[in-house]
């Protein structure tokens, strides 16, 4: 899988598409055991650097910071709510068909159901001697 290095994971992280090379990883990227917390991190690219000037304005610094973290609150929020469209959107512009991330995690999420269920009726079985 080719990762792509800092200037075209920001590019990306700003909603960008990268080349055909880096279609494994992005697939990786959106569908990954840890998928919204790479979201968050996406998210969190355009957010900081308005923070940053929002904390060099001139006024009090209780004031500045409460706008900081008004912003962050709302920037964050909106971004957890539309996660898996904003997902669905970054997989189609690099040329993914629609749904593909729903339905891979999906089809993972059946899987690790399965096998738990499966762990679960082998220790059930081993516990009341069947």
């Amino acid at each position: 899988m080719n990762r792509p290095g800092v200037f075209r994971w920001f590019w990306y992280a700003v909603g960008g598409r990268l080349p055909e090379s880096y279609r494994d990883w992005i697939l990786h990227d959106t569908t990954s055991k840890h998928w919204k917390a790479r979201h968050v991190l996406r998210s969190s690219v355009g957010l900081i650097p308005l923070c940053l000037v929002w904390l060099l304005l001139p006024g009090p610094l209780a004031l500045r910071l409460a706008i900081v973290l008004m912003a962050a609150l709302v920037a964050y929020f909106y971004s957890s709510v539309y996660m898996e469209e904003s997902i669905e959107h970054r997989l189609s512009r690099n040329g993914f068909p629609p749904g593909t991330g729903k339905r891979i995690r999906r089809e993972a999420a059946e899987a690790a159901d399965a096998e738990a269920k499966a762990r679960y009726i082998a220790i059930y079985r081993q516990n009341t001697g069947e």
